[in-house]
């Protein structure tokens, strides 16, 4: 028994005229991805009869957008995927039009090691079902608390957003046979949609991860969607396209942003980045959180004397940064003038021996000379002016 295609691109209003039954199945939404088939008689002759029976002879109308799927006794035994009228005949064999679908259909009918017959006794159980095969959009989905390594600073971070999705079904028979099955009357996207989610959430772990080893910044990820999209549609391979014959088609990220406290993080070290960019950023930091500190002094008087506390805090701090500066500026000067000339050779020197001729340094309390005017202690004993102030001096 099988399907003899008898019409294609007929208006399909006008063929249960030609025919005494005649199944169908009405234009199928984005909520539902399989529906059983419905039996119309022509012309309203006898009764409606039993709608787990193909009468022999009947057309099955199948539209765009759709696949039939004949399953007798729970077991397929014919199907189409293509657009048009076909006439059910209990001698005929299997029509098996694969339409779009050739080779996920030889994959799928090779490992169910199925045979479909022709021929036989009459069957008592006959169903005629409708896969929805269009694109299923507008599915909605959120996630948080996904770590990131964010490339700009080099630090992990934890991603929350949300967005929306879309499916198809890819493999129609794979579907029926592992996920819907012989329904009653239909198989609604709400059955299977939060299944869906919850693994979608799970493979944007690794594909972050993966994201990650091209050092993008955290703000760049939205501009990864179509990447972010082939990544996933590989990570779940196996769960949607080998098992349910379901592939993810398109991912659009409504919102994808780092959670408070990494989002503090970043700030602080994008503050940390331009202070050590530009020492005079940090002065000006530190000057407005002293006038900052001084206002709130200034508008709340039980909290004067904390305002008061943080503004001496500020200055202390600045204060400690100078004192460090001018330390080190003290001991490079208190360096040079420990220095001294070797009278015997002329060689400058640091330590207590000249270091080209070994003469020995002289002692200072006694040998030395010093500036009347600026206190300089003169490296050269015969200096006649003064290195620092130019005051000229005396012969001793």
């Amino acid at each position: 028994m099988g399907l003899v295609k008898a019409l294609t691109g007929a208006a399909f209003g006008t063929i249960a005229d030609m025919w005494v039954d005649y199944i169908y199945c009405d234009s199928m939404d984005s909520t539902t991805l399989v529906k059983k088939g419905q039996r119309k008689k022509s012309g309203g002759a006898g009764e409606r009869g039993d709608d787990n029976v193909i009468t022999d002879g009947s057309c099955i109308a199948v539209a765009p957008g759709q696949m039939l799927i004949v399953v007798e006794h729970g077991k397929i035994v014919d199907y189409t995927a293509e657009q048009g009228g076909y006439t059910f005949e209990s001698n005929a064999s299997p029509g098996l039009y694969h339409g779009e679908f050739k080779e996920q259909f030889e994959n799928t009918i090779r490992e169910m090691g199925h045979r479909f017959l022709y021929g036989g006794a009459a069957p008592v159980d006959q169903r005629a079902y409708f896969v929805n095969t269009k694109e299923i959009m507008d599915n909605r989905f959120g996630f948080g608390k996904i770590p990131f390594r964010e490339g700009e600073f080099r630090t992990s971070i934890l991603l929350q957003g949300y967005g929306v999705f879309s499916f198809r079904i890819t493999n129609p028979l794979t579907f029926f046979l592992n996920i819907s099955g012989n329904v009653k009357v239909t198989y609604t996207r709400e059955t299977l949609l939060g299944q869906m989610k919850a693994e979608l959430s799970g493979a944007l772990l690794p594909v972050m991860g993966k994201l990650a080893q091209k050092n993008l910044g955290y703000d760049e990820l939205p501009l990864q969607e179509q990447n972010i999209a082939e990544l996933l549609r590989e990570e779940l391979k196996e769960e949607w396209r080998d098992a349910r014959g379901i592939e993810l088609e398109s991912l659009s990220f409504q919102s994808i942003l780092p959670d408070e406290e990494s989002i503090d993080k970043i700030r602080q070290l994008q503050e940390s980045r331009v202070y050590a960019d530009d020492k005079s950023m940090l002065g000006a930091r530190m000057s407005a959180a002293t006038a900052n500190a001084m206002e709130s002094a200034a508008e709340n008087a039980s909290g004067a004397a904390y305002g008061f506390v943080s503004m001496a805090m500020a200055q202390q701090v600045g204060a400690v940064g100078n004192q460090v500066a001018n330390q080190t500026a003290n001991q490079a000067g208190q360096e040079e003038e420990t220095s001294w000339i070797c009278a015997a050779c002329g060689h400058e020197n640091h330590m207590n021996f000249c270091e080209k001729c070994g003469q020995k340094r002289p002692d200072n309390s006694e040998e030395s000379r010093f500036c009347p005017r600026c206190g300089y202690r003169l490296r050269n004993q015969t200096s006649q002016f003064c290195p620092r102030c130019g005051k000229k001096l005396d012969k001793e």
